[in-house]
């Protein structure tokens, strides 16, 4: 009987082992393809700028962090999958060059991990096929997830990035880690 359960156990383990293969593979090669799609249509791109609303899971950009060493794709929608792959545009929110609030949110575990070291004045660049937008970061909070008021509406360009909060808490976290960031205007 011992060893039947050790056998279901190894295999039970294994199956384990080769879903987590699985998806650090598939986000690896959505990453990888996605970054050379959005680098090949900038090189080819005349100026434009013209936005075009992506559709659920459809490539807006890229953001990056330097100082954090950020560099994620950003798609349209928060699903499941998109945030599996990469960093999501929050639906209902701004577009990167409109007025407004841009959210973008991904999981404190994966892309969103660096975040807990964000400071004041850290620069977030936004590339996208409209052009390259750069945010300051103005202000950190912790909100609870009810609190979706971080998202309202901003007269001027606003980005504010979301994840979940403790960044090791272990299950699903109670709070949101909010960075609110403003347009630096070349």
């Amino acid at each position: 009987m011992r060893l039947v359960v050790q056998r279901a156990l190894f295999a039970c383990a294994l199956l384990l082992l080769g879903y987590c293969a699985f998806v650090l593979f598939d986000t690896w090669t959505f990453q990888r393809s996605e970054r050379r799609q959005l680098d090949a249509l900038l090189a080819g791109r005349t100026v434009s700028n013209h936005l075009l609303p992506a559709a659920v899971g459809g490539m807006i950009g890229r953001i990056e962090i330097a100082r954090l060493g950020i560099s994620v794709m950003v798609v349209e929608g928060t699903g499941a999958t998109a945030l599996r792959r990469a960093a999501g545009h929050i639906a209902g929110t701004a577009l990167p060059g409109q007025p407004g609030n841009i959210g973008i949110s991904a999981h404190r575990d994966t892309f969103f991990r660096p975040l807990r070291n964000v400071r004041k004045n850290d620069v977030i660049t936004l590339t996208t096929l409209a052009g390259e937008y750069r945010y300051r970061v103005a202000t950190t909070r912790i909100v609870r997830p009810a609190d979706v008021e971080v998202l309202a509406a901003s007269d001027g360009e606003v980005l504010t990035l979301v994840t979940c909060y403790p960044f090791y808490f272990l299950g699903s976290a109670p709070d949101r880690f909010i960075v609110r960031a403003e347009r630096v205007v070349p």
